[in-house]
Order: structure tokens, then C-alpha cells, then sequence
């Protein structure tokens, strides 16, 4: 297997070879001369090349070391300038942002705000991939996701933003001729459409403030969709009813179109969360995304809804 070049090695020489001794070097780089030195015997076994005269008056380069002293230089300096670049890069508001967020949300809520953000830092580029699946973010290299989840794993890095609740909603029509459920138990006798990434499944668990919690196993579902979008048209047609987010419904209870029912019977809530990868030192300009969207939806506009 062929070993990386000594990038470090290389770096020290062109130092010492700038500085014009090791002392200097050592000096300069923060490190012992016995370290300079060392580094210097390792480089030059390695490439079987003395690159240094050494005598008691000093150092001077030997004819292989000016051979290779430009490409070290061309070496340190390029490295400096990435290192400098990338410095100014967490510590300006420049660069590519890159996100995951679920399709429904970020359409509706994610998708207005970004105007507004990127009108402000004309330097920031943001490339969001919408989708309803939870993504892995190192493999994806996203800097942060936005997730609508119960989370339990204390691994994750999570800051979060709102609650939300989950509704059990349909249209006027469908309860007019179907009935109104009161009970767990009567949704045996009841259409439901069904979102394929919630963990309910077709075993739908309430919990109520006097009797406890209730189970109840669905009939089979003439509809099932992986956003939760493509159930708003069912539902508004009187063709099952459906457990759904407050903010995907808010607007059509408010406006007659949709109706909640069993109200004292709720789901466990979930909450919008932002999610970033392992590590905690995010650049600037992730930082300044992240605090924009904790100010616009930590306070959203279906959480000030009063849903009877």
C-alpha cells in the first residue's frame, strides 16, 4: 500500500529553510528543536537525500534540498491557503449551506423564508433536498436536517424549534354520512387514509385523560401516501378521515373545510426539530441559517390557531 506524502515534514523543511536554522524554525512553528530535528532526520531517511549541511557554524542547504525547496514552498503555501480559506469560510457569511427537509413542511413553511435570508447574505448558497424519509447526514454531507419527530435518542444533536400536534380530522361530508367517531373504538367502522412514514401504521394509539390509552386496529385503507400532502384532497372529498399534522390541516379547520374530532383522545405530540451531525463547530454561516429559522418557527402561525 503507498504511503501519503509527509506533508508535515515537508512544511517544517520549508520553514527551516525560510528561517535559515532550526532554532528559528522551532520557534516559529511552536515546537522543541529536538522535534525539528527529528522531523528532518525522519524526511530525509524517508527520500534517502540529505537535504542539510549541518556544522557548527550553521545550516545550509544541501544541492538536493534547493532542488526541492520550491515544490515544499509551493506545499506550505497552499496549504496555509486552504487552511485560511476555510478559516474565513466558518467565520464569514459565504459559502454553500446544504439541508434535508421533510417535503410537506419545507414546501409550506421552509420554502417562504428563504427570500427573505438569502436577499440578506448574497454570498450564501442553500441547496435543500426535500423528502419525507430521514436521511443520514454525514453520509449525505448535509449540515443540518430539519426532522418532525418524537425523538428519544440522546446521540442526536437536536435543538428544538416547536411543537406539533397530530389531529385526528376529515371533512363535514364524510362525518355527516358516516358518523362521528367518539371513541377509539368506533374508527372499526371508519375509512382511514394513511401516511406510509408515521409510526402509527394501521394500529392507531390514543390516550385519554381519564380512561388511559386505547389501541385500535383499522380496516384496510383505500389510500395510503408518503406525503402527507397527497391526503388533503381525500380528505376534503369526504373519503376517509386521517391522523394528520396541525400544520398541514390548521388552515382547513379554519376555514370549514375540515373538522377534528375526538378531541379528548390525542396522539403522542411530536415536535419540529433541527438536526446536525456529530461535532459541535458549525461555520457562520450555518449558524446564521439555524438562528433564522429558530426565530420564524419556534413561533409558527398553527400554533396560535385555537382548534375546538
Amino acid at each position: 500500500m503507498q504511503r501519503l506524502p509527509d506533508f508535515e515534514a515537508w512544511a517544517i523543511f520549508a520553514t527551516i529553510a525560510r528561517e535559515g536554522s532550526f532554532a528559528k524554525a522551532a520557534k516559529v512553528l511552536s515546537l522543541s528543536q529536538a522535534t525539528v530535528s527529528k522531523v528532518i532526520t525522519r524526511l530525509e531517511a524517508r527520500t534517502k537525500t540529505t537535504l542539510f549541511h549541518r556544522t557548527s557554524r550553521g545550516i545550509s542547504l544541501t544541492e538536493s534540498g534547493y532542488g526541492v525547496l520550491e515544490g515544499a514552498n509551493d506545499l506550505l503555501n497552499m496549504g496555509e491557503e486552504v487552511e485560511a480559506d476555510i478559516k474565513e469560510q466558518s467565520e464569514s457569511l459565504r459559502g454553500l449551506i446544504r439541508i434535508s427537509s421533510p417535503m410537506s413542511f419545507g414546501l409550506s413553511n421552509l420554502a417562504p423564508l428563504l427570500p427573505d435570508f438569502l436577499e440578506k447574505h448574497p454570498d450564501i448558497e442553500i441547496d435543500i433536498q426535500f423528502n419525507d424519509q430521514q436521511v443520514d447526514l454525514v453520509t449525505g454531507r448535509f449540515d443540518f436536517s430539519l426532522r418532525i419527530a418524537n425523538l428519544v435518542d440522546s446521540s442526536l444533536l437536536a435543538r428544538r424549534l416547536c411543537p406539533i400536534n397530530i389531529l385526528l380530522v376529515g371533512s363535514p361530508a364524510y362525518f355527516s354520512k358516516h358518523g362521528t367517531p367518539k371513541h377509539p373504538s368506533d374508527l372499526a367502522d371508519h375509512q382511514a387514509l394513511l401516511y406510509s412514514y408515521d409510526n402509527y401504521g394501521t394500529n392507531w394509539r390514543f390516550t385519554h385523560a381519564e380512561e388511559g390509552e386505547f389501541s385500535q386496529a383499522l380496516p384496510p385503507s383505500r389510500l395510503r401516501v408518503n406525503n402527507g400532502d397527497a391526503l388533503q384532497p381525500a380528505l376534503k372529498r369526504g373519503l376517509g378521515l386521517a391522523l394528520q399534522p396541525d400544520f398541514l390541516v390548521w388552515e382547513g379547520l379554519q376555514s370549514g373545510e375540515l373538522i377534528q374530532v375526538m378531541c379528548d383522545w390525542k396522539v403522542a405530540p411530536i415536535a419540529l426539530y433541527i438536526i446536525t451531525p456529530p461535532g459541535r463547530s458549525r461555520p457562520a454561516r450555518v449558524k446564521a441559517f439555524i438562528e433564522y429559522l429558530v426565530q420564524h418557527l419556534s413561533s409558527a402561525p398553527w400554533n396560535n390557531v385555537l382548534i375546538n
